[in-house]
């Protein structure tokens, strides 16, 4: 039983992990060098990530300065940059990208906070999956009596409500942190 819960918790905090990482991608109005971590660059033949081929720093607060380890892929850069819908646009000067981010607007401000509920909605389904794996390794074993496998349902449902309250707490959190201007 044991094993069962803990392979089950297990992939339940794979889900808030990969939840956490998704919404560090989306924009807060400040400049955060997270937002380019889905940017691949193609470069030489393979798409890499952004963050891989350049140093990227935060300059006055509402700046990403992005520095290139090999300048040839510079302009391949600023295109991924740009194709990647982030709402930015970069600037190359020959050296360096410059990103300005621009603070956002109240309608765009709440079309980020909806991909964030999207987001943790997506999270659920995942912790929803793992109750039902969870339940099912449960009723197909036959070493449990009756009792103790709904003992163990139950405790894989309180499994289940506390990483979904985890999950909308993260959410929630970062729902206030971007409609706070």
């Amino acid at each position: 039983m044991e094993m069962i819960l803990l392979s089950a918790e297990e992939k339940m905090e794979k889900a808030v992990a990969s939840l956490e990482g998704a919404l560090k991608t989306i924009r807060t109005g400040r400049a955060n060098p997270a937002i380019l971590d889905r940017v691949s660059v193609s470069y030489y033949g393979s798409e890499m990530p952004l963050n891989q081929l350049a140093g990227i720093s935060v300059v006055e607060g509402r700046q990403l300065v992005v520095k290139p380890y090999d300048k040839s892929v510079l302009k391949e850069m600023e295109r991924a940059i740009s194709m990647c819908d982030l709402g930015v646009a970069p600037q190359n000067d020959g050296d360096v990208i410059r990103i300005n981010i621009p603070p956002l607007t109240e309608e765009r401000r709440k079309e980020f906070a909806k991909d964030a509920h999207k987001f943790g909605e997506e999270a659920k389904v995942a912790i929803r999956i793992a109750r039902r794996d969870a339940n099912d390794a449960i009723k197909k074993n036959k070493e449990f009596t009756e009792d103790e496998a709904k003992q163990g349902q139950e405790d894989v449902q309180k499994l289940t409500d506390r990483y979904i309250k985890k999950i909308d707490e993260v959410v929630e959190a970062k729902a206030k942190e971007i409609l706070s201007i």
